[in-house]
């Protein structure tokens, strides 16, 4: 990591808004963004299709440090993932990817392998950060760091509402006990567990929507954005 370069990290649990609220940061900001959950969520996939079981811990490393993707903007701003040349912006957002990312994320050599191309991302003018521990492990000293968090049956229903606008199945308390079993295994992975930096700013986001987050979120970075 540049020390010049401005970071602000928001981490937290699966389903707490961090991602909606890192990317209307970022481009808000015209800095940079980047998505972590999406490399490990890249990562497992990738391994599945190379027939690599996940619990492989050299395999799946290795196949980490290799990972052929590209993050490209169209013309409206999104960013699609291309995955070895093949768009996988939907299918990585499956609950299915996100339980299998959790589990290679469990992996100490994925996560190592992860890391400097993780730090890669910092660049002019700016980054903005989302992921688990991107305030503890990956940019310690960056400029502000938020976590936000919110129960796990709130997160629940609003996954349950965005699968069913898209018009897939859902069931609310198998959703509820997936998100609570991914929280587990987060939290208490040997390395980079799940938890708020000593110096992050917690924001429960249970009731609140999206533009009163961001607007707190950007009133706590007005000495860092000018």
């Amino acid at each position: 990591m540049t020390e010049t370069i401005p970071v602000i990290t928001i981490d937290g649990p699966s389903g707490v808004g961090k991602g909606t609220i890192s990317h209307l940061l970022a481009r808000s900001l015209g800095w940079h963004f980047l998505d972590s959950g999406a490399l490990y969520r890249l990562t497992a996939l990738a391994a599945i299709r190379h027939q690599v079981a996940l619990d492989d811990e050299p395999a799946v490393a290795a196949i980490a440090a290799t990972l052929d993707v590209q993050f490209l903007a169209d013309e409206t701003g999104e960013v699609r993932v291309v995955l070895e040349n093949q768009d996988v912006s939907n299918e990585i957002r499956t609950e299915q990817a996100g339980n299998n990312a959790s589990r290679v994320a469990v992996l100490p050599a994925v996560r190592e392998a992860l890391l400097q191309r993780q730090r890669d991302f910092a660049s002019a003018p700016g980054l903005v950060a989302d992921g688990r521990d991107m305030g503890t492990t990956v940019f310690p000293r960056a400029d502000r760091k938020f976590f936000l968090t919110a129960s796990a049956r709130v997160r629940a229903e609003r996954r349950y509402k965005q699968l069913k606008e898209k018009g897939f199945d859902a069931n609310l308390s198998s959703l509820i006990e997936e998100i609570e079993q991914r929280d587990e295994r987060d939290r208490t992975r040997s390395t980079s567990p799940l938890r708020p930096a000593d110096d992050a700013i917690a924001i429960d986001t249970s009731t609140k929507g999206i533009d009163e987050v961001f607007a707190e979120v950007l009133s706590h970075c007005s000495d860092i954005i000018g």
